[in-house]
């Protein structure tokens, strides 16, 4: 097994996710440079958080349309998982392989803290170690993490099962003092239809040991590595 970690300009997550795969983890993992076009050795691939061209144009606009981003997507056509961390999902709603976008927070300002999240779903190759309507610890650092779609796409990611976590307080509520960038139904984390691409604002690696506050995040990518050792 091997899992990519794709590096663009301006990536700063990418060691994070590195470590934990690979020393709490143990899995073989390899950082992959934007101008690779092969992912063909991967049986995952996780695209880290960061600032990815400074964020020009829109946040993960540039990244979405490197050439490794086709490999991506074809990569994830044959229900390989791929996950994207803050940047990550802002990627992968502008490359298309999620839908939605991720638009400036509600009070524009930098948000970094720990968070708490809602499991809305154990049924996806990420939240399989979760139990449904389980409350986790994962802390966010972004500007631009409001989740925003259109009504349509907003009932067909909840009657699909898309969603995966959601902002709520330590109680489990999904209240608006939870929510820290505005995102539509307190929406922190969606997969795709097919639910082998997780995008999450949160940052699983950074509560993957205890000394970091928390290990909740640990989870998604140990369900990612079961997921892929069962295929």
């Amino acid at each position: 097994m091997s899992i990519g970690i794709v590096q663009f300009g301006g990536s700063n997550c990418d060691l994070d996710v590195l470590h934990v795969l690979k020393d709490v983890l143990g899995v073989d993992a390899e950082l992959v440079w934007y101008k690779e076009e092969s992912l063909e050795r991967f049986e995952g691939i996780v695209i880290p958080g960061g600032f990815s061209y400074g964020d020009y144009l829109r946040a993960g606009a540039i990244a979405a349309r490197t050439p490794i981003m086709t490999s991506v997507k074809k990569l994830a056509e044959e229900g390989k998982p791929v996950v994207g961390i803050c940047n990550g999902f802002q990627v992968l709603t502008e490359s298309g392989l999620l839908e939605g976008a991720l638009t400036t927070n509600e009070y524009p300002k930098f948000r970094c803290e720990p968070k708490y999240l809602r499991v809305e779903t154990t049924d996806t190759p990420f939240t399989s170690k979760f139990k449904k309507g389980e409350v986790v610890s994962i802390p966010i650092a972004h500007m631009e993490g409001n989740f925003y779609a259109d009504e349509s796409t907003l009932s067909s990611l909840e009657d699909n099962g898309q969603v995966a976590f959601r902002y709520v307080d330590k109680d489990g509520k999904a209240t608006d003092e939870a929510n820290p960038n505005g995102s539509q139904e307190n929406i922190a984390g969606i997969v795709s239809a097919k639910k082998n691409v997780l995008g999450m604002m949160p940052h699983p690696e950074r509560a993957s040991e205890e000394i970091l506050g928390s290990k909740d995040g640990l989870r998604i990518f140990e369900s990612m590595v079961e997921f892929i050792s069962n295929k």
